[in-house]
């Protein structure tokens, strides 16, 4: 996690230092203008300040986001495959060749499978109780951080938002200082007004896209955990007979 997110914030410095440095430079003709320089230009006019921030959001909420998908990846398990292999384990060498199948295996399914299966010797339904208990651990570690991404989508968009009141607030400054309502006046605080929008509303659907992978694959991942255990227990009973 924390390498993820050394990485992308240097990334988003480093970004937000281009930014920066073009901030005293003269426009090229807009027609010789790359898509790049066009962005980097409306960030710049939509004042870093606000933009500064949600661009920081953005930054984290994509940090947190990447780290999750990749934890969620590496936690998904051949479920039918283990519980065959710890069929197996049970039939040839008893509860110990099962927990060994199971240290062996990596993702919460085995985690939860093993702490079963350390229980079995106290019955069954202890082992259940332990699969049920641990399950709720396992299932606590898959929705970590993830709060953090709805945040920042909630965040994002206010943020642009009141980006957009404070440019507002400056073009009417604008209309009392020169007295006059004429829209070269007001066109500079409108301008920043609507960048801002645009942009926390850009950096809120893209973070929405991830927050609902990340949910999905939860989900696909917490059904798998709960069919898998409720067939450990069946073949704990069946060891048990």
């Amino acid at each position: 996690m924390k390498k993820v997110v050394n990485v992308l914030s240097v990334t988003g410095f480093m970004f937000f230092g281009a930014i920066q440095s073009t901030f005293a430079q003269e426009g090229a003709a807009e027609e010789s203008q790359t898509f790049h320089q066009i962005l980097k230009q409306n960030f710049i006019d939509g004042g870093p300040e606000f933009m500064g921030i949600v661009l920081v959001a953005l930054i984290l909420g994509l940090a947190i986001a990447i780290e999750r998908i990749i934890y969620l990846n590496m936690a998904t398990t051949n479920t039918k495959k283990l519980l065959a292999n710890v069929d197996d384990a049970l039939s040839s060498g008893g509860v110990e060749a099962a927990k060994e199948v199971c240290r062996n295996t990596k993702g919460p399914v085995a985690s939860i499978f093993y702490q079963g299966l350390d229980r079995v010797d106290e019955g069954v339904e202890e082992a259940e109780k332990a699969v049920v208990s641990y399950g709720g651990v396992q299932m606590g570690q898959l929705e970590k951080n993830v709060s953090w991404i709805s945040l920042f989508i909630a965040l994002a968009p206010m943020l642009g938002f009141m980006g957009t009141v404070i440019g507002m607030i400056g073009a009417f400054n604008d209309i009392a200082v020169a007295n006059d309502i004429s829209p070269a006046v007001v066109a500079g605080g409108i301008k920043v007004a609507l960048l801002t929008t645009v942009f926390g509303l850009i950096v809120a659907i893209i973070l929405q896209i991830f927050y609902n992978y990340i949910v999905a694959k939860i989900d696909s991942i917490v059904n798998s955990m709960e069919d898998a255990s409720i067939s450990l227990i069946d073949l704990l009973v069946k060891y048990k007979k």
